[in-house]
């Protein structure tokens, strides 16, 4: 990344190297490009030694650090934190450490931010990430207030929208994502019964397939009751070939991936504006889905959208 007021960039080292190789005089040559002579003679002393590698950035950061804190005080730090959860204003007193160094050191070692321990045993909780796509499929069913026609509480406001309110009913939003891309598919039913949910597998194992996901060989639930012991979901599965992987009870976090589009699911789309009816948000889902998938950005992809991991499979954990 070149900084705003930067006089070369790699193109224009290798326009300064070319200009030099043709005979003219490095002081001419640095006085057209406005630079100085010794800034010229630097780039051509690394394009010289290491070739075309030696214009491009490097990073500033030095060879050694000598006055790092030491690895058996970063250690303390470190221990204290996850034993008692305290800051680095805290921590710095009790070590003899300026609080700025303290932060330095958690940041380091991954511990700045309590959210990324486990707070009663104080341990860095991992994310677990598939290698492949189709090896595991998040399954869940998200239960959202049906909107009546003209509109609910955030179109009439909250009196007027309550009013109407009354027997309504409830939309079943069926999503299924993939561990490792995050490809998403989701559809809205007026149940989640056993039937209902073993039919959505099968059309969503259909979009996965569509999609580049050839097989799916895991799908992972909660411990609902269509998914523990119906036979339509059993068949489902053995239709696909795939084996059935059930959560610990009261432990949302290993459905983890289907439970944070499900957060997405209502940011982006459900509670995105106001809608005038249940058949304009329902309208709207095929969209949320396409810009998902194909277009917006996840942080978990290193800024890519899901689908660029279908055609790219990376095996990583983070």
């Amino acid at each position: 990344m070149f900084h705003r007021n930067a006089r070369l960039t790699v193109h224009g080292r290798r326009l300064l190297i070319d200009r030099v190789r043709s005979g003219r005089p490095v002081a001419h040559v640095a006085a057209e490009m406005g630079i100085s002579r010794p800034t010229a003679h630097k780039w051509i002393r690394r394009w010289r030694s290491e070739g075309e590698s030696g214009l491009i950035d490097r990073s500033s950061r030095p060879h050694t650090t000598p006055h790092r804190t030491a690895a058996a005080t970063e250690a303390q730090v470190c221990r204290l934190r996850q034993d008692r959860k305290l800051g680095p204003a805290r921590l710095g007193p009790i070590l003899g450490l300026p609080a700025s160094t303290v932060h330095r050191i958690l940041t380091r070692h991954g511990l700045n931010r309590l959210a990324f321990l486990d707070r009663p045993t104080g341990q860095v909780i991992r994310r677990y990430e598939r290698g492949r796509p189709g090896e595991l499929i998040h399954v869940d069913v998200k239960k959202l207030g049906r909107i009546p026609d003209g509109g609910g509480h955030k179109v009439l406001g909250r009196q007027a929208g309550r009013a109407r309110r009354s027997n309504v009913g409830f939309d079943y939003v069926h999503s299924a994502v993939d561990d490792h891309s995050r490809l998403a598919y989701s559809e809205i039913h007026g149940d989640e019964k056993a039937t209902t949910c073993a039919d959505f597998l099968r059309r969503a194992a259909a979009f996965f397939t569509a999609s580049g996901i050839d097989r799916i060989e895991r799908v992972l639930t909660d411990n609902a009751w269509p998914y523990r012991k119906s036979f339509a979901w059993r068949h489902a599965l053995a239709d696909l070939g795939a084996a059935a992987k059930l959560t610990r009870p009261y432990r949302p976090q290993t459905n983890g991936k289907v439970e944070r589009f499900n957060r997405t699911l209502l940011d982006e789309w459900a509670y995105l504006r106001p809608y005038t009816s249940n058949d304009e948000r329902t309208q709207a889902l095929a969209d949320f889905l396409h810009t998902y998938n194909h277009h917006r950005c996840h942080t978990a992809l290193a800024g890519h959208p899901p689908i660029s991991r279908v055609n790219n499979p990376v095996g990583q954990y983070t």
